[in-house]
Parts: structure tokens; sequence; C-alpha cells
């Protein structure tokens, strides 16, 4: 009996936890839609010359350096540098509006204006368009009520509010990396509605 309930509890723990990462909702015509939506704690190199760390909605997670030159990734981030998977960057279709809002009060991506990666040096999102940065402590602050609208490599819908970046615990000069936490909502199914 014991081991039968401890199976139970397993069993409806799991389920409440995929309930949490992935959930269906009506829109507006009444349709059913799949979002996923988490937050994320991102591991990002400090070094200009390091590997950007990039990163899948659609399968909410890191994706390997080796598949850089693929569609698997929708942004990369290296220091407090975006790159998205598009045009001068990678393969992908990725474009992205950096849209004021808060966040929970977006319901819908728009279908068009969405920025690429021309050049390297002509990124979709530039520096410190995000973030404010403090001197004094070297610090890289979201500002508030920016939400990135993602239109990912592959033609579907996120938005996505960076929370906190801090430096991860170093000894030395020169920190080696930054952990940001951000929060995302991806729609699974290709519409706009989140």
């Amino acid at each position: 009996m014991k081991k039968k309930f401890i199976s139970m509890v397993m069993i409806t723990s799991v389920f409440c936890g995929i309930l949490f990462f992935v959930s269906c909702k009506k829109d507006q015509n009444g349709k059913t839609i799949t979002v996923i939506s988490d937050t994320v704690k991102l591991n990002v190199n400090f070094s200009a010359n390091s590997p950007y760390a990039f990163f899948s909605f659609k399968n909410n997670g890191i994706v390997n350096n080796v598949d850089s030159a693929t569609g698997k990734w929708d942004f990369g981030i290296r220091l407090a540098t975006f790159l998205v998977n598009s045009n001068a960057s990678g393969p992908g279709n990725a474009g992205v509006i950096l849209q004021n809002g808060i966040f929970d009060q977006i319901i819908s991506a728009p279908a068009t204006g969405y920025a690429y990666d021309t050049t390297s040096s002509r990124l979709a999102i530039s520096d410190g368009s995000w973030y404010n940065y403090d001197m004094s402590t070297h610090s890289f602050i979201p500002k508030p009520g920016k939400v990135f609208i993602f239109r990912t490599a592959d033609n579907h819908y996120a938005k996505m509010e960076i929370m906190k970046v801090e430096y991860e615990p170093f000894t030395g000069p020169v920190p080696r990396a930054l952990d940001y936490t951000f929060r995302f909502v991806y729609q699974a199914n290709g519409s706009t509605d989140f």
C-alpha cells in the first residue's frame, strides 16, 4: 500500500510539473492553443572572444555551439550582445521586436515589424536597448517594461522578459560568466496568440 501511494505521489508530481510548462487555453475564436511558459536561468560567457550561448524556445533549452549554423536556435547571447537566428547570424527566420509594455498584458505577437541581424555590426537587438549599465557596480540592469517579441527560427512566436543579470561568482580581475534570468511564453502551434 505504501509503495502504491508513493507511486501515485510521483505520478501526480510529474503531471503537475508538465502542466506548469505546457498549458492549453482558448484563443479569441475559441480554438485551443498550446503554449510553453517558463522562467529560465541561462549562463552566458562574459568575454567577447568566447562562444555565444544559444537558446531554443521550442525545446526550452540551450543549443550546442556545434549547431550554431543550423535553425535549431532562436537567439544567442554573449556578454550583453544578442544574436537572432537570421540573415547575418544564422540560417533561420528569426526576428525580434523590443516592445514597451507589461509582459502579462501582451497577449499576441504582431504580424510585421520584426528586426533581423542584417550584418555582424547591425544586429536586431542593439547593445543598451534593453538594459542600463551601472558603472559603479559594473552591472547590467534590465530596463523595466521592455518585452522581446520573437518570431522564432521556425516561424513560431514567443515573448520574453529579462528579469535580472548577475555575475557568476569569480576570483581574479575579470568575471567569466553572467547568469541571465528571464521568463518566456512560446506559442507551439504557430499562432500569434500567447
